[in-house]
């Protein structure tokens, strides 16, 4: 029999699918075909079996699927280290909000989401779900690097330098959205931004849209304690429970942080089918609690990672996230054997994926799959010895030790190289918006 021919034959030490289940593939190549996994197999019979345009050898390598980021604002990355160790309240009204309406523009959200699309990739995430005004912007960002984005349609009641009102918003969301709906690797959610900013009749208009065009709902919920006793006072019930009544919980509903949830909201979340959007280092950094997720995982609740903006984490890092989360809810619970990492390294794949409805293309490593791939070198003394090559990519590996990642085949970094980013051009960008917003920092 000839061989077949394919465009990409990549032979791994070890492959970590994440779906069927946790197994560590040793000796496996993952076989490439117009953007997509054509096989999954042992090398020796990949080299019998297919004739490929390249071979990549990885023969110190662990490939895994491209990490998906559940939740960031990309274009706040050039606001990062503006205004540090900060309630979030204070930090949003006298900082974040002050200098969003002086600066941001399509100009920045397409420089910023540039910025943050090419830290996220150098650090293997090659899926990302974005908020942020002029989403437009953003998707082309997107789309200049290469990279997978789900891209929120974000809609707020009052007026910013975006939209002038919730007509406004929901109008520029479908615009974009039918502008770029043929693109394969962009994605849309519904992003109503929270429920102290989006009123009643909005969120019917959002449920409705969502409906009709088969979308998630992504939004900031239960963060804050203020965000629950400001929903108490102004509608006499805490913040899921007046989206209950509203129709928005339900299995398209991402629910971002998460946070202070009472065991009958974990049951509604469980029972409705909802996603939750973990963001542990911004929880941590803005001081907001800890969510319970080993509660969350027994109830089945599916829960993916978020870096949330590099203004309130600094780093648009999965890799610290997956960390940070398994070690959180070890400690929260009283549990060490809660989130064990194979669950970890899920929360960072498959379950994002599912959570935006693209687990039928992103989030593992399946035939028929995008080849969206992420390779990690295990050599160096940090990562000596292997007795668990799931435990040492949670608790060990880190983004400095990714060497290759692909997104739709295409492969985008190659040892450790940006095929298609130009760094320099990005640190000019990034140096000129930094002198324009210099004069926002705290004294």
């Amino acid at each position: 029999m000839n061989p077949k021919t394919v465009d990409c034959v990549i032979h791994a030490r070890w492959v970590v699918p994440v779906e069927p289940g946790p197994a560590v593939l040793a000796d496996h190549s993952v076989v490439l075909k117009d953007g997509r996994i054509e096989a999954v197999l042992p090398s020796a019979e990949a080299a019998l079996r297919y004739q490929a345009q390249r071979q990549v050898s990885l023969p110190q390598h662990v490939l895994i699927p491209g990490l998906v980021n559940l939740h960031t604002h990309a274009a706040m990355s050039l606001m990062r280290g503006l205004a540090d160790d900060l309630p979030l309240m204070t930090w949003l009204k006298d900082h974040i909000w002050p200098a969003e309406a002086k600066h941001v523009s399509p100009d920045f959200v397409y420089d910023g989401t540039l910025l943050a699309c090419a830290e996220m990739l150098a650090g293997g995430v090659t899926c990302f779900s974005d908020m942020y005004y002029f989403p437009e912007a953003a998707a082309r960002a997107a789309l200049a690097c290469g990279m997978r984005a789900s891209i929120g349609l974000i809609a707020i009641d009052f007026p910013t330098q975006y939209a002038s009102d919730p007509d406004d918003y929901l109008a520029k969301g479908l615009a974009m959205r039918d502008t770029h709906r043929d693109e394969s690797l962009l994605s849309f959610c519904m992003a109503p931004h929270a429920p102290y900013t989006v009123s009643d009749r909005l969120f019917g208009r959002i449920l409705t849209m969502a409906d009709e065009l088969d979308l998630p709902i992504h939004m900031h919920l239960h963060e804050t304690l203020d965000e629950i006793e400001g929903s108490l006072a102004h509608h006499k019930a805490r913040p899921l429970e007046r989206l209950r009544a509203l129709g928005i919980v339900g299995p398209r509903l991402i629910a971002v942080h998460g946070v202070h949830m009472t065991e009958p909201e974990l049951d509604m979340l469980a029972n409705f089918g909802c996603s939750v959007a973990h963001c542990p280092s911004s929880n941590l950094k803005l001081a907001s609690g800890f969510a319970p997720v080993a509660s969350m995982l027994a109830r089945s609740i599916n829960v993916g990672l978020g870096t949330d903006g590099a203004a309130s984490n600094n780093r648009l890092d999965v890799f610290q996230e997956m960390r940070t989360a398994a070690l959180l809810a070890k400690a929260v619970s009283g549990n060490p054997e809660a989130l064990p990492a194979y669950q970890a390294l899920r929360a960072a794949t498959i379950n994002g994926a599912r959570a935006l409805g693209i687990d039928g293309v992103t989030g593992s490593i399946e035939p028929g799959k995008a080849a969206d791939l992420c390779a990690i070198s295990m050599t160096g003394p940090e990562l000596a010895p292997h007795y668990d090559l799931m435990s040492q990519l949670v608790y060990a590996a880190g983004r400095e030790n990714v060497s290759h990642v692909w997104v739709a085949g295409r492969m985008l970094v190659d040892d450790g190289a940006f095929t298609s980013i130009d760094v320099r051009d990005l640190d000019k960008r990034a140096g000129l918006w930094q002198n324009k917003l210099i004069g926002e920092t705290r004294p």
